[in-house]
């Protein structure tokens, strides 16, 4: 079986590290993502057997979009900031795009068969991450509110990825498995690596 998910690579930028400093150092509970696993989820697939890898990168090639930009701006928690279990940093240009990318893709699944494990609605955001117990939690709070209103850096999209999640005690390991790259002069291109 193969736990897969697509989603978007996210340059290192240093406010996401500064934030994530500044996390650490409240004693909160959190489990914080590793820098280099950070990025935005478009669709956790879950698990699928081995046989569906080809169709699922059949259908994610036919996915067509325009580069476009993301803005990353502001910290949240969901479900609340009341009760944090998941700490993010928003998204404040780009989250239309990103939502069109992510329909594409779950249209295209759906088609194949390949029922995803999420259907709740998309809300476009950077993991930063996830509460494990209530400890200091006050202070996890500050630190939310202090960086509500913080620009944490732009980039441009220029191709999303098919991502292969491994679980080790250290944390996850992705894997790129397929890059589906925007539109080229009116066409689409796209790399793939062997498993």
């Amino acid at each position: 079986m193969l736990r897969l998910f697509t989603g978007i690579n996210v340059p290192n930028y240093e406010k996401i590290n500064e934030l994530m400093q500044a996390i650490s150092r409240t004693g909160a509970d959190i489990k914080l993502v590793e820098p280099w696993n950070i990025h935005i989820t478009l669709v956790f697939i879950g698990e699928v057997h081995e046989n569906k890898l080809e169709l699922i990168k059949d259908g994610l090639k036919r996915i067509s979009f325009n580069k476009f930009k993301v803005r990353l701006h502001g910290t949240g928690a969901f479900p609340s900031l009341g009760k944090p279990r998941v700490v993010w940093v928003g998204i404040d240009e780009g989250a239309i795009e990103l939502r069109m990318i992510r329909g594409s893709i779950y249209k295209e699944l759906v088609n194949r068969g390949i029922r995803p494990d999420e259907e709740k609605e998309f809300s476009p955001h950077l993991t930063i991450g996830r509460v494990r117990g209530p400890r200091n939690m006050q202070n996890l709070i500050q630190v939310i509110n202090e960086y509500q209103g913080t620009d944490f850096g732009e980039f441009t999209v220029e191709k999303f990825t098919l991502y292969k999640s491994t679980l080790t005690q250290k944390g996850p390991i992705y894997e790129p498995l397929l890059e589906v790259e925007s539109n080229v002069s009116g066409g689409e291109s796209f790399r793939t690596n062997k498993t």
